[in-house]
């Protein structure tokens, strides 16, 4: 086994909730009386934790009117039921066959604790991660201090652990400590930006990710 433990970003590489998470930030700024940003411009901040991520989105500096947003982001998102965030085809089945062949398996993700954990719920998977790390937990990312945390928890060093993503933030993170990464290409960033970062592999779905650990 070359990797004793394997960490996931969440949303863009586990679930499809992009569209849900653009929109959700579009209808934001317009309730706001912000420029509604593209959709790809949306997209690109997706993956680190929601206020910088706004502030970056929206150029804001008033840390209170970011909070704002915050909370209307928030509502929004919590009351979308038109979009919905399923897995990505064959997600769950990889997890269960990773953990079956003796992986632990971890998340570290942009979003706060209480959105995880609905996830975790709905999506029935929680019982498959030994630890996860979260937005109320750490500095977000591409600071490592999600996988930082995950490595102390689990006393392991970089060496043994592999980061999945769909971010320059996710891969840029595991490179500054040293850990070994594997970038999806169906998530927020396109190849070009995701190679930045020295990927193993840019795998096409998730299924694929056998073939390295």
């Amino acid at each position: 086994m070359k990797y004793k433990a394997i960490v996931f970003d969440w949303d863009g590489t586990l679930m499809d909730s992009i569209s849900k998470i653009v929109d959700s930030m579009q209808t934001s700024a317009s309730h706001f009386g912000l420029p509604v940003p593209s959709f790809d411009e949306a997209k690109n901040v997706i993956g680190i934790s929601l206020l910088p991520a706004l502030k970056k989105l929206f150029s804001i500096d008033d840390h209170d009117e970011a909070v704002k947003l915050m909370l209307i982001y928030k509502e929004h998102f919590k009351n979308h039921t038109q979009i919905c965030s399923p897995m990505f085809e064959g997600a769950v089945e990889l997890l269960e066959e990773l953990k079956a062949r003796g992986h632990l398996l971890a998340v570290a993700t942009g979003k706060a604790r209480q959105g995880l954990e609905h996830n975790l719920l709905h999506s029935n998977t929680g019982h498959l991660f030994t630890t996860s790390k979260t937005a109320d937990d750490a500095s977000s990312k591409p600071s490592p201090d999600m996988l930082k945390q995950i490595l102390s928890e689990l006393d392991l060093q970089p060496s043994d652990v592999l980061m999945v993503g769909d971010t320059s933030y996710d891969m840029q993170m595991a490179e500054t400590i040293g850990m070994d990464r594997i970038a999806v290409s169906f998530g927020v960033h396109n190849h070009e930006t995701l190679m930045k970062h020295n990927p193993i592999a840019i795998i096409d779905s998730l299924p694929e990710l056998t073939q390295f650990v």
